[in-house]
């Protein structure tokens, strides 16, 4: 995911892409946790996919208190 990219969705588009995010962190952990995870560095992609859903967010959180 780019950033340009999630610029373009709605706020509750980013909230639901989050959600999905979340949801396959952990089910990438688990996978690790069962030795069944071939690419580990996948888990590592998704974490800054939810550092920048959640910046996005925020930033726009912070636009609305302004406003």
């Amino acid at each position: 995911m780019k950033a340009a990219e999630l610029r373009q969705l709605t706020n509750e588009e980013l909230r639901r892409r989050l959600d999905e995010t979340y949801q396959e962190l952990f089910n990438l952990r688990f996978q690790l946790a069962t030795k069944q995870l071939a690419d580990t560095s996948r888990i590592r992609q998704v974490k800054r996919d939810v550092a920048r859903l959640r910046t996005l967010l925020a930033e726009r959180s912070r636009e609305e208190v302004r406003a």
